[in-house]
């Protein structure tokens, strides 16, 4: 199997400088960056590194891992953000499991020995309206019998086969909240293991809690209405541009 890395970046510089060269680029076969719009020196880094970039012609999550599958070679593509919340070191431990048949592959920050950013605070809200949200997914379409414990986790590997199936239209961070969903309603083969969260390198961005928290609902609520029935509808249109450094992994 072929996997291909994708680095998801907006003004991450910070994180790209601290983390970059810790990237196990030896596990995976392809390497490239989708950026949505930086102008922190994020896209001077990857020329500086020789690094392949893809740059959004329109800003969003769900838009930069539609145009990673657009443009990636592998069977399988795994996201990652160099920020400082995902560790680089569990790049290889997807391979095993997208290699074992699974379709998804999501790092958990839910589980015994992985951990959430907010462990430790005494209200630790975030991680509470997360568990909300797997709550609801399982409950509702987990038939396995096998519980997803980090629904929305970013930190993911999906195959392209299963992409293709899932044909998600989400916009921003919903993306990955709607790959799961739809993921567990075909039945395919999801597989977790637990991961450290680390703090934020560099300016707080993230995404608005309250705001990111309504779309999350009603996606919920799109996905109760309709179904399987996106199954029947064309996939939705990539738009971005090659700007290119580099074709080859470094």
């Amino acid at each position: 199997m072929k996997i291909s890395l994708v680095l998801l970046t907006w003004n991450e510089l910070p994180g790209l400088q601290a983390l970059f060269d810790k990237i196990p680029f030896d596990a995976v076969d392809e390497a490239f960056a989708v950026d949505g719009g930086s102008t922190d020196g994020t896209l001077e880094f990857y020329q500086q590194k020789n690094f392949r970039v893809l740059q959004q012609a329109s800003k969003g999550r769900g838009e930069a891992f539609r145009m990673a599958f657009a443009q990636a070679k592998g069977d399988a593509i795994l996201f990652y953000s160099p920020d400082g919340n995902e560790d680089p070191a569990d790049i290889p431990k997807f391979r095993p499991l997208l290699e074992a048949g699974n379709d998804l592959v999501i790092g958990t920050r839910m589980v015994k020995g992985a951990q959430n950013e907010e462990d430790g605070k005494l209200l630790p809200i975030r991680k509470w309206a997360n568990l909300s949200f797997n709550w609801m997914v399982n409950t509702r379409w987990n038939r396995s019998g096998q519980y997803v414990t980090d629904s929305i986790n970013g930190y993911r590997a999906i195959t392209r086969q299963a992409w293709e199936q899932l044909s998600p239209d989400g916009a921003g961070y919903t993306i990955e909240y709607q790959s799961t969903i739809r993921a567990l309603k075909l039945g395919l083969k999801i597989a977790e293991f637990p991961t450290i969260e680390g703090q934020r390198i560099g300016p707080e961005k993230g995404s608005p809690s309250i705001e990111t928290g309504l779309a999350f609902l009603k996606l919920y609520g799109n996905e109760l209405k309709i179904g399987n029935n996106w199954q029947r509808r064309p996939s939705r249109a990539v738009t971005g541009t090659g700007s290119l450094i580099k074709e080859d992994k470094p």
